[in-house]
């Protein structure tokens, strides 16, 4: 058990508390107030002159997918054998013993979605982990989280060094489109089948992958930087009648009324880091404030290794810098990228019967010379400063 006192309280759940005490137990929050005694078993913590918010969460990364300080060896992020991948599944892959999850902690990261990247047409299958954990079966939130599709300069870079489709954007959204109406005809295969148990199809493990994106159970993660890529992606994903969620979206603050009566999410960034590329020639921190302010519920990422995770609230304050909403940029790496990740109703917030991911903060999470001075993942404290 568990008590935090005197903190200042931000509970991403539309109230602030001054100086309140934080009740933990198995796990899980059971009493935030401002009046509770702390039980004579439980292990106190005094977080007197510091702020506590929810766990942070980075809604789109590749964390223990590309390891720290090494080089193929440690590459496993994306299988380039094949343009569709979609029975590939990240847990597969992660290694909890990376360096880099010592530092998320460290960073006050609690929660991340984290799978393959964008190599393919289709990647793969991303999962929600906690970063407490060596054994990557016990730190799975959701599994499988989403399927990872990508359009734009990556897959068809890959393909045309190798003379094979896709080497345009036009084959890029063929083969996306080709899988999932193979996907939608293999599920329809198998209701007949319930009747007529005949007519049941072979069995084919990437039709199997792709089952839960045709029933809608787990959306497409479709990485998208340029506004005609993003157009395509929504054309696909209306056009097969699957849920999709828009990665990146560098150029989202150029299409920003057509993205809001869409009403989709958007995960925006990396924006701390260089053009590398072409399609990154419009990459600002105003996107994400750009969206916000007009509707557009977003998430903040770091797209890590691309941007070491621990720099997730640094990206968060850099578009507070550039015009985005202090606490609408912190919702964006807490109770909004669970929402918009489908697991709000274990983290994100700190509200009794969640988990108890909490961070203890010697500053503001923005400010950049602030610490956690305490990282907590389901009640353990996993980082002391």
């Amino acid at each position: 058990m568990l008590f935090i006192k005197n903190g200042y309280v931000l509970t991403m759940e539309g109230k602030v508390y001054e100086k309140a005490s934080i009740l933990i137990r198995d796990g899980k929050i059971q009493e935030i107030g401002e009046e509770l005694v702390a039980p004579l078993d439980a292990v106190v913590i005094d977080a007197a002159g510091k702020i506590i918010t929810p766990g942070l969460i980075d809604a789109h990364c590749h964390l223990g997918l590309w390891e720290d300080a090494i080089g193929f060896e440690g590459a496993d992020g994306n299988e380039m054998t094949d343009p569709v991948t979609p029975h590939m599944r990240a847990i597969d892959a992660i290694n909890p013993m990376d360096r880099t999850f010592e530092e998320a902690r460290q960073g006050g990261i609690t929660s991340v979605a984290t799978g393959p990247g964008s190599g393919n047409v289709i990647g793969g299958q991303f999962a929600a982990i906690k970063t407490w954990g060596k054994r990557i079966d016990d730190m799975i939130l959701q599994e499988p989280l989403a399927m990872k599709c990508a359009f734009g300069e990556n897959p068809k870079r890959v393909y045309h060094d190798r003379k094979q489709s896709p080497s345009t954007r036009m084959g890029t959204a063929a083969i996306l489109r080709d899988a999932l109406y193979k996907a939608k005809e293999y599920s329809e295969k198998l209701e007949a089948a319930k009747e007529d148990p005949s007519k049941k199809p072979g069995f084919d493990m990437k039709m199997e992958a792709l089952l839960p994106v045709i029933r809608k159970e787990i959306p497409l993660k479709a990485h998208a930087h340029r506004a005609d890529d993003i157009f395509t992606a929504i054309r696909i994903a209306k056009e097969l009648g699957v849920n999709i969620t828009l990665e990146h979206c560098t150029e989202g603050h150029l299409i920003v009324e057509d993205l809001k009566k869409e009403g989709l999410y958007a995960i925006v960034g990396p924006s701390l880091s260089e053009r590398s590329k072409y399609e990154l020639k419009n990459l600002t921190f105003e996107t994400a404030g750009i969206l916000s302010k007009a509707g557009v519920k977003i998430a903040i990422m770091t797209d890590h290794p691309v941007i070491p995770l621990q720099y997730l609230p640094m990206c968060a304050a850099l578009a507070v810098k550039a015009g985005m909403d202090e606490t609408e940029a912190l919702k964006a790496i807490t109770i909004h990228a669970a929402e918009i990740l489908g697991i709000d109703s274990r983290v994100g917030s700190i509200k009794e019967g969640k988990d108890a991911d909490l961070v203890i903060w010697e500053g503001h999470p923005f400010e950049l010379q602030s610490k956690a001075a305490y990282t907590i993942i389901n009640g353990e404290v996993v980082h002391q400063q």
